[in-house]
């Protein structure tokens, strides 16, 4: 058992610190939104990833490898559509919540969560390759085994996203020019997590 729980341990914390779509969408709305409508998303993979890991082990094996394709070209899109309002709130002279700019309500800012995990093949592959096969030796042993597997790679992993809400929720005290310029960088990196995962898609990457 000490064996799943330390590659748990460390299979949390390499997800959390990978840079993604999720990470940056985190990072995005924790600086225009703040720590307190953020702090929610850290939960996103908790609501996704148990239908993700039925899906992965028992139905998406007798999927044609076209189905990760199509996943990856949608999500890619959705990332593209972030990117843009990302953009937008660049450009903007307040950021949102600022001077009386619009917030996105909790359950806007939770549902694009949702939707990046479920459009992202990432959760599929990982959990198809790596943690799948980990969880299905545990659970062999003994249900105990799963599970502890299990609160080890979340304990780990939305420790890591609740670190990113709160440091970054800090660097909205910084000069506006330098919390436009991450959002900026914001953009670019979900700009290129959304052509990436096109490209993919249509096997040009």
């Amino acid at each position: 058992m000490l064996f799943l729980i330390a590659r748990g341990l460390a299979l949390g914390f390499t997800a959390g610190m990978l840079p993604g779509p999720l990470q940056t969408y985190l990072i995005q709305t924790t600086l225009t939104q703040g720590w307190r409508k953020s702090l929610i998303l850290v939960i996103s993979p908790l609501l996704t990833d148990a239908p993700l890991i039925l899906l992965t082990l028992f139905v998406l094996a007798q999927f044609p490898p076209q189905f990760i394709r199509l996943i990856q070209i949608v999500g890619g899109l959705f990332v593209l559509w972030l990117a843009r309002a990302a953009w937008l709130s660049f450009r903007s002279a307040a950021l949102p919540g600022a001077d009386g700019a619009p917030l996105l309500t909790t359950r806007q800012v939770l549902t694009r969560a949702v939707l990046i995990n479920f459009l992202s093949p990432g959760p599929y592959i990982f959990w198809g390759t790596v943690n799948g096969p980990l969880l299905m030796q545990g659970l062999r042993d003994s249900v105990f085994h799963g599970v502890a597997f299990l609160i080890a790679f979340y304990g780990t992993f939305i420790a890591i996203l609740i670190a990113f809400v709160l440091t970054f929720d800090r660097i909205r005290s910084l000069d506006p020019r330098i919390l436009r310029a991450l959002l900026l960088l914001v953009t670019l990196l979900l700009l290129v997590f959304g052509l990436s995962l096109i490209g993919q898609g249509v096997g040009v990457v």
